[in-house]
């Protein structure tokens, strides 16, 4: 990447908004990956009308996929996009020398665009954090976007930081789960005007559009791609009695999903026949009673979902 700073907001991102979901990683009874699953995950986005689809990320398992998996989920993702939409890529580590790896690999697949995590478990300094991503964007020509989730990775990403990454070209957006709406308030006016702040909290949608976000990664549309793309729509238009109101349809849903992702969020899915529920250890599949509070909220939410 070169050392020259932003000059001027990069074009890459000009599609970077609205909502997009976070895509789990459907497997069939063998435990393998089920293509034939994820490829109805992302063409059922793609017709909702998103301009991109998020796959290996939080919602995707990614750190219990192996290298060849990584790349076949990206590859099928790109390949059912077809350039009508496009691909995200996760690729975070917290080994500086694999989310390299892992960014070469998304990038050699095909996807248009990366998501790096902050490096979790390690719990490194803010000088540590940044020559972390700094490494990851020498890795690639593709944009960059970060991702930041403290009760995740353990160690936030600081704003000064931010800002500073935000310099570079490059990095052109920010998928925020701090769940602190002041932050985006104050981060506004701190960095340029093509960088994406995006919620990484269906909760937080409406307040984090008002105070200034541009778009979602969203769980919830995944099983509500429509309603959830309608929500967003709301708030650019700061039609907000109707965003709100919406919202509040979504809410149970939401609920439910913020426990045992992305568990919560295969069940669902299974309700609709569009996936099965597995997942892979050490996560498990829900219990009885996180089964029935799922199908409760899908039933409160009367949302008429598709099952396509």
């Amino acid at each position: 990447m070169s050392d020259a700073p932003r000059m001027q907001p990069g074009s890459a991102a000009r599609w970077l908004a609205g909502t997009i979901a976070d895509i789990p990683t459907p497997f069939d009874a063998d435990g393998a990956l089920d293509q034939p699953a994820l490829a109805r995950l992302c063409e059922r986005q793609i017709e909702a009308g998103a301009s991109a689809i998020l796959v290996c990320e939080t919602a995707g398992e990614a750190s219990t996929l192996t290298a060849a998996e990584r790349e076949q989920v990206i590859r099928t993702a790109v390949t059912v996009a077809a350039n009508r939409v496009h691909v995200i890529a996760g690729a975070g580590s917290n080994a500086t020398l694999q989310a390299v790896q892992n960014t070469r690999q998304a990038a050699s697949a095909g996807a248009d665009a990366i998501m790096s995590v902050v490096p979790y478990y390690n719990r490194p300094t803010a000088e540590g954090i940044y020559a972390h991503f700094r490494a990851v964007g020498d890795a690639t020509a593709l944009p960059v976007i970060l991702h930041d989730c403290p009760s995740r990775t353990g160690r936030a990403l600081p704003d000064d930081t931010l800002v500073s990454l935000a310099r570079w070209a490059q990095f052109v957006g920010l998928r925020d789960g701090s769940g602190d709406i002041a932050r985006t308030v104050h981060l506004r006016s701190r960095l340029p005007a093509g960088f994406r702040l995006l919620s990484g909290d269906d909760a937080m949608v409406v307040p984090f559009a008002a105070a200034g976000g541009d778009g979602n990664i969203s769980l919830v549309a995944n099983v509500a791609p429509q309603l959830c793309s309608k929500l967003f729509a709301y708030c650019q238009r700061a039609r907000w009695p109707a965003a709100r109101r919406l919202h509040h349809q979504l809410l149970p849903l939401i609920e439910a999903f913020n426990r045992d992702t992305p568990a919560s969020v295969k069940y669902a899915l299974s309700l609709q026949s569009i996936i099965a529920p597995r997942v892979r250890l050490p996560l498990t599949e829900l219990e009885s009673a996180a089964k029935t509070m799922v199908a409760q909220a899908m039933t409160q939410s009367s949302t008429s979902f598709a099952t396509t």
